[in-house]
């Protein structure tokens, strides 16, 4: 039996005034009442409590043991309720992290919806492209486009993720529009930098994956001074719909080369386990799933 146990019946017997008393209370026996309190005495090397076939009292030990363990308890007994409550109903902080081009999506308008349909959840958002340890950074759930090889993570698919090639109208006017990805090796290229110095955009060509070399014009970590410099008219960006959807809706973007589109790309959830998540982690979970497979 654990200390704090043992400090639970050394308790219950002074309440009690005996241990027959504390014995029924707690529905053990009163041997294994007194060999709890024995073994708590010879843990804190002191006697507790003064003997005699009729009574008991406290030494100075067990008052002060007493006194200082009430608001122990009463702080575990609080904190339980609070963890109980956590695994019950959504409340308390969740650390998310997502990429920075989703601070452009819907995901802020997502995270409002949410913590209005649960208000005791506190979000702490980092929008960030690089890749992070989990555990060691404290997140709950991290949201990624494309291939999550992290054999320690726990994925959830949210949304297919539909890759689009784009440009100004005046740059297509300028350069003429492709009929093939492998046209897109004669334009200039706005690239992520983590695909590297030497980039390959990849499509799907008569049901085969077909990666086309680009010519990169300038490359950057997140996808926004590239969909501005695309606006700018200044070269072709391959990007998720998502990203740049608000622009091909106003016109400002034209998409090119639809039916060649990658199927096998998705925006995921991540988190670290799989048993004992909190409420507010499944509902956060729940919630994007079902507004992103709405959307």
């Amino acid at each position: 039996m654990d200390t704090l146990e043992l400090i639970r019946t050394f308790r219950e017997v002074a309440a009690r005034g005996g241990f027959s008393r504390a014995a029924k209370t707690l529905d053990v026996s009163k041997a294994n009442v007194s060999k709890y309190v024995a073994a708590l005495e010879a843990k804190l090397g002191t006697r507790l409590l003064n003997r005699s076939t009729r009574t008991i009292s406290l030494t100075d030990a067990g008052s002060l043991l007493l006194a200082r363990s009430t608001p122990l308890l009463e702080m575990i007994e609080l904190t339980r309720d609070e963890l109980k409550h956590h695994a019950r109903q959504p409340s308390g902080r969740l650390r998310v992290t997502a990429p920075v081009g989703l601070g452009s999506s819907d995901l802020p308008h997502f995270m409002a919806d949410f913590m209005q349909r649960y208000p005791e959840v506190h979000i702490s958002l980092d929008l960030s492209n690089r890749v992070i340890d989990m555990v060691d950074e404290g997140v709950d759930i991290a949201l990624r486009i494309g291939r999550i090889t992290d054999a320690n993570l726990i994925v959830r698919k949210l949304r297919s993720i539909d890759m689009v090639v784009c440009a100004s109208p005046v740059f297509w006017q300028q350069h003429g529009l492709p009929n093939h990805p492998d046209d897109l090796g004669d334009y200039d290229a706005l690239t992520y930098s983590l695909i590297g110095s030497n980039p390959e955009w990849r499509f799907l060509v008569d049901g085969e994956v077909h990666t086309v070399s680009v010519r990169s014009r300038m490359d950057a970590t997140d996808s926004s001074p590239l969909v501005h410099l695309a606006l700018q008219h200044m070269g072709v960006v391959w990007l998720p719909r998502l990203l740049v959807q608000k622009h091909l809706d106003s016109g400002t973007l034209q998409a090119v080369l639809p039916e060649y589109g990658p199927n096998d790309l998705w925006l995921y959830a991540a988190y670290t386990q799989r048993r004992h998540n909190s409420a507010a982690l499944k509902a956060l979970l729940a919630f994007l799933e079902e507004r992103w497979r709405i959307d």
